[in-house]
Protein backbone atom coordinates (compact mmCIF):
# COMPACT_ATOMS: atom_id res chain seq x y z
CA UNK A 1 0.00 0.00 0.00
CA UNK A 2 1.44 3.55 -1.02
CA UNK A 3 2.51 5.63 2.18
CA UNK A 4 0.37 9.14 2.57
CA UNK A 5 2.99 11.88 1.78
CA UNK A 6 3.84 14.40 3.88
CA UNK A 7 1.96 17.79 3.76
CA UNK A 8 4.59 20.44 4.02
CA UNK A 9 4.56 24.24 4.74
CA UNK A 10 7.32 26.36 3.23
CA UNK A 11 7.48 30.16 4.34
CA UNK A 12 10.16 32.94 4.46
CA UNK A 13 11.02 36.09 4.06
CA UNK A 14 10.71 37.87 0.42
CA UNK A 15 14.42 37.45 -0.75
CA UNK A 16 15.18 34.23 1.32
CA UNK A 17 15.16 32.38 -1.72
CA UNK A 18 12.33 30.02 -0.86
CA UNK A 19 10.90 30.28 -4.53
CA UNK A 20 14.26 28.80 -5.95
CA UNK A 21 14.96 26.35 -3.08
CA UNK A 22 11.55 24.87 -3.56
CA UNK A 23 12.19 24.28 -7.29
CA UNK A 24 15.71 23.01 -6.76
CA UNK A 25 13.86 20.56 -4.78
CA UNK A 26 11.10 19.29 -6.78
CA UNK A 27 13.68 19.03 -9.85
CA UNK A 28 15.78 17.00 -7.98
CA UNK A 29 13.78 14.78 -6.11
CA UNK A 30 10.17 12.92 -7.18
CA UNK A 31 8.96 12.65 -4.00
CA UNK A 32 7.48 15.86 -3.84
CA UNK A 33 4.46 18.01 -5.41
CA UNK A 34 4.63 21.78 -5.27
CA UNK A 35 1.20 22.39 -4.68
CA UNK A 36 -1.28 24.54 -7.50
CA UNK A 37 -2.93 27.86 -6.38
CA UNK A 38 -6.24 28.50 -7.83
CA UNK A 39 -6.43 32.32 -8.76
CA UNK A 40 -8.77 34.96 -10.52
CA UNK A 41 -6.11 36.77 -12.19
CA UNK A 42 -4.96 36.28 -15.94
CA UNK A 43 -2.39 34.19 -17.17
CA UNK A 44 0.65 35.93 -17.85
CA UNK A 45 2.83 34.75 -20.73
CA UNK A 46 3.40 30.72 -21.24
CA UNK A 47 1.72 29.75 -17.98
CA UNK A 48 -0.54 26.77 -17.79
CA UNK A 49 -3.52 25.75 -16.44
CA UNK A 50 -2.78 23.14 -14.38
CA UNK A 51 0.30 23.71 -14.23
CA UNK A 52 1.22 27.10 -12.89
CA UNK A 53 -2.15 27.91 -11.63
CA UNK A 54 -5.56 26.39 -11.84
CA UNK A 55 -7.53 29.74 -13.63
CA UNK A 56 -10.63 30.42 -12.81
CA UNK A 57 -13.29 33.35 -13.29
CA UNK A 58 -14.46 35.48 -10.15
CA UNK A 59 -18.04 33.46 -9.92
CA UNK A 60 -15.95 30.22 -9.94
CA UNK A 61 -13.99 30.78 -7.24
CA UNK A 62 -16.45 32.29 -5.11
CA UNK A 63 -18.15 29.06 -5.69
CA UNK A 64 -15.23 27.20 -4.60
CA UNK A 65 -15.22 28.92 -1.47
CA UNK A 66 -18.96 28.60 -0.64
CA UNK A 67 -18.89 24.88 -1.19
CA UNK A 68 -15.53 25.07 0.90
CA UNK A 69 -13.23 23.32 -2.02
CA UNK A 70 -10.41 25.89 -0.57
CA UNK A 71 -7.97 24.88 2.08
CA UNK A 72 -7.23 28.48 2.25
CA UNK A 73 -7.52 31.53 0.17
CA UNK A 74 -7.10 35.06 -0.15
CA UNK A 75 -7.60 38.40 -1.79
CA UNK A 76 -4.51 40.97 -3.08
CA UNK A 77 -4.93 43.71 -5.46
CA UNK A 78 -8.40 42.56 -6.98
CA UNK A 79 -7.69 38.93 -7.44
CA UNK A 80 -8.05 35.75 -5.00
CA UNK A 81 -5.29 33.18 -4.70
CA UNK A 82 -6.43 29.87 -2.84
CA UNK A 83 -5.03 26.15 -2.08
CA UNK A 84 -7.72 24.14 -3.66
CA UNK A 85 -8.50 21.17 -1.33
CA UNK A 86 -8.73 17.78 -3.97
CA UNK A 87 -5.49 18.55 -5.48
CA UNK A 88 -3.28 18.55 -2.40
CA UNK A 89 -5.80 15.53 -0.88
CA UNK A 90 -5.08 13.30 -4.36
CA UNK A 91 -1.42 14.01 -4.09
CA UNK A 92 -0.72 13.15 -0.26
CA UNK A 93 -3.17 10.06 -1.51
CA UNK A 94 -0.98 9.32 -4.02
CA UNK A 95 2.11 9.25 -1.23
CA UNK A 96 3.91 12.61 -2.78
CA UNK A 97 4.90 15.07 -0.03
CA UNK A 98 3.03 18.23 -1.07
CA UNK A 99 4.61 21.45 -0.45
CA UNK A 100 2.63 24.39 0.25
CA UNK A 101 4.84 27.65 -0.56
CA UNK A 102 2.38 30.28 1.25
CA UNK A 103 3.01 33.43 3.72
CA UNK A 104 2.97 32.89 7.93
CA UNK A 105 -0.88 33.52 7.84
CA UNK A 106 -1.67 31.17 5.59
CA UNK A 107 1.12 29.03 7.55
CA UNK A 108 -1.39 29.59 10.45
CA UNK A 109 -4.67 28.88 8.81
CA UNK A 110 -2.67 25.43 7.56
CA UNK A 111 -1.58 23.98 11.22
CA UNK A 112 -5.00 24.96 12.12
CA UNK A 113 -6.35 22.59 9.64
CA UNK A 114 -3.83 19.94 9.57
CA UNK A 115 -2.38 19.67 12.70
CA UNK A 116 0.05 16.85 11.39
CA UNK A 117 1.61 19.38 8.88
CA UNK A 118 5.74 19.83 8.92
CA UNK A 119 6.34 23.72 8.53
CA UNK A 120 9.61 24.95 7.71
CA UNK A 121 10.54 28.82 7.76
CA UNK A 122 13.53 29.62 5.16
CA UNK A 123 16.07 32.81 5.95
CA UNK A 124 18.49 34.29 4.11
CA UNK A 125 22.25 33.87 6.69
CA UNK A 126 21.92 37.91 7.69
CA UNK A 127 19.24 40.87 6.98
CA UNK A 128 22.58 42.30 5.34
CA UNK A 129 22.14 39.71 2.81
CA UNK A 130 18.62 39.84 2.62
CA UNK A 131 18.84 43.48 1.85
CA UNK A 132 21.39 42.79 -0.49
CA UNK A 133 19.21 39.90 -2.30
CA UNK A 134 16.00 42.72 -2.74
CA UNK A 135 18.26 45.01 -4.08
CA UNK A 136 20.18 42.42 -6.32
CA UNK A 137 16.70 41.86 -8.17
CA UNK A 138 16.89 44.73 -9.79
CA UNK A 139 13.17 44.82 -10.30
CA UNK A 140 11.73 46.65 -7.30
CA UNK A 141 12.30 50.62 -5.82
CA UNK A 142 13.81 51.55 -3.15
CA UNK A 143 10.49 52.10 -1.25
CA UNK A 144 9.37 48.60 -2.21
CA UNK A 145 12.15 46.98 -0.40
CA UNK A 146 11.96 48.85 2.39
CA UNK A 147 8.34 47.69 2.42
CA UNK A 148 9.78 44.25 2.22
CA UNK A 149 12.11 44.57 4.88
CA UNK A 150 9.59 45.97 7.25
CA UNK A 151 7.59 43.06 6.51
CA UNK A 152 10.40 40.17 7.56
CA UNK A 153 10.39 42.26 10.81
CA UNK A 154 6.61 41.62 11.02
CA UNK A 155 6.89 37.79 10.41
CA UNK A 156 10.15 37.26 12.46
CA UNK A 157 7.35 36.95 15.29
CA UNK A 158 6.29 34.00 13.45
CA UNK A 159 9.64 31.91 13.41
CA UNK A 160 9.25 30.53 16.88
CA UNK A 161 5.89 28.54 15.78
CA UNK A 162 7.25 26.85 12.76
CA UNK A 163 9.26 23.14 13.62
CA UNK A 164 12.14 24.15 11.12
CA UNK A 165 14.13 27.38 10.30
CA UNK A 166 15.93 26.72 7.44
CA UNK A 167 19.04 29.27 6.74
CA UNK A 168 19.45 29.41 2.71
CA UNK A 169 23.07 30.56 2.82
CA UNK A 170 24.17 27.86 -0.16
CA UNK A 171 20.98 26.48 -2.93
CA UNK A 172 22.24 22.98 -3.24
CA UNK A 173 23.18 22.63 0.62
CA UNK A 174 19.60 24.28 1.07
CA UNK A 175 18.28 21.72 -0.69
CA UNK A 176 20.06 18.35 0.79
CA UNK A 177 18.92 19.83 4.27
CA UNK A 178 15.39 20.55 3.38
CA UNK A 179 15.61 16.96 1.67
CA UNK A 180 16.94 15.83 5.00
CA UNK A 181 13.94 17.15 7.23
CA UNK A 182 11.54 15.64 5.12
CA UNK A 183 13.79 12.70 5.60
CA UNK A 184 13.52 12.53 8.87
CA UNK A 185 9.74 13.51 9.64
CA UNK A 186 8.78 10.42 7.36
CA UNK A 187 10.73 8.41 9.78
CA UNK A 188 9.06 9.41 13.31
CA UNK A 189 7.11 6.86 14.63
CA UNK A 190 3.10 8.71 14.67
CA UNK A 191 3.66 8.73 10.94
CA UNK A 192 4.82 4.79 9.98
CA UNK A 193 1.48 3.45 12.29
CA UNK A 194 1.02 1.73 8.58
CA UNK A 195 4.03 -0.09 9.22
CA UNK A 196 3.52 -0.83 12.55
CA UNK A 197 -0.02 -2.79 12.13
CA UNK A 198 1.20 -4.57 9.23
CA UNK A 199 4.12 -5.76 11.61
CA UNK A 200 1.59 -6.02 14.30
CA UNK A 201 -0.70 -8.44 12.18
CA UNK A 202 2.25 -10.57 10.40
CA UNK A 203 3.69 -11.39 14.18
CA UNK A 204 0.83 -12.18 15.21
CA UNK A 205 0.73 -15.15 12.59
CA UNK A 206 3.76 -15.49 13.22
CA UNK A 207 3.45 -17.10 16.85
CA UNK A 208 0.81 -19.43 15.62
CA UNK A 209 2.71 -21.27 13.55
CA UNK A 210 5.14 -24.12 14.68
CA UNK A 211 8.38 -22.82 15.28
CA UNK A 212 11.20 -25.43 13.40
Amino acid sequence: MTRRGLLIVISGFSGSGKGTLVKKLTERYDSFALSISATTRSPRENEEHGVHYFFKSREEFEKMIAEGELIEYAEYQGNYYGTPKAYVEQMLDEGKDVILEIDVQGGEIIRNLFPDVVRIFVTAPSAKELKMRLLGRGTETAQKVKGRLIRAAEEMGYISDYEYLLVNDDLEEAASRLYDIVTVERMETRRQYQFVDNFKNELAQVLQDPIE
